[in-house]
C-alpha cells in the first residue's frame, strides 16, 4: 500500500497533538516532519514509499538539530535560583539608593544568570552608585551588602 498525501497530514498532526498530551517537545518535529512529506506528497505525487520514509526521517532529524542546537542555545532564559553559587560574590553598581529591606536595582558588568540587572535587596541603606556585593539570591531577588 502506497500512502497518500494526506495520511502523512493526519499522522503529522496526531503527532503533534500528541506533544501536548506528554510535553516533551521531542514528537512535535516528528509531526513537522511528516506533514512536510505531506505537503511534498501533493506537489510530487509519484514519490517511492522509500523516499518519502527517508524525506521524513531527514526533516525530523534536521528539525530537531536545529532546535536543540541552534534556536535553544540562543534563548535568554532567566536562571534565578538555579545557580547561587555563581552569583553569590559577584560585585555590581546599585543604580538607585536602596533603604533597609527595600527593593533596589543591581547593574553588572556582564549577564548574571541571564541577566545584566537585577532587583535587589539590602539589610542597610546604601546610596546610589555604590558598589555592592551579593551575599545571597531569595527566589527572584538577590541580597547585596556594601562592597
Amino acid at each position: 500500500m502506497q500512502p497518500e498525501w494526506w495520511h502523512w497530514i493526519v499522522g503529522g498532526i496526531a503527532l503533534v497533538l500528541a506533544e501536548l498530551a506528554m510535553p516533551a517537545f521531542y514528537i512535535i518535529w516528528f509531526g513537522l516532519g511528516a506533514l512536510l512529506v505531506g505537503l511534498l506528497l501533493l506537489l510530487a505525487p509519484g514519490l517511492p514509499l522509500t523516499a518519502q520514509v527517508l524525506c521524513w526521517i531527514v526533516a525530523s532529524l534536521a528539525m530537531t538539530v536545529l532546535w536543540f542546537r541552534v534556536f535553544r542555545q540562543a534563548q535568554q532564559a532567566t536562571q534565578s535560583g538555579t545557580a547561587d553559587g555563581e552569583a553569590i560574590g559577584e560585585i555590581g553598581l546599585l543604580t538607585g539608593a536602596i533603604e533597609p529591606f527595600q527593593k533596589g536595582r543591581v547593574r553588572f558588568q556582564r549577564p548574571l544568570l541571564g541577566a545584566d540587572e537585577w532587583v535587589c535587596l539590602a539589610d542597610s541603606a546604601i546610596a546610589a552608585g555604590e558598589r555592592v556585593r551579593v551575599v545571597a539570591v531569595e527566589g527572584s531577588y538577590l541580597k547585596v551588602v556594601k562592597n
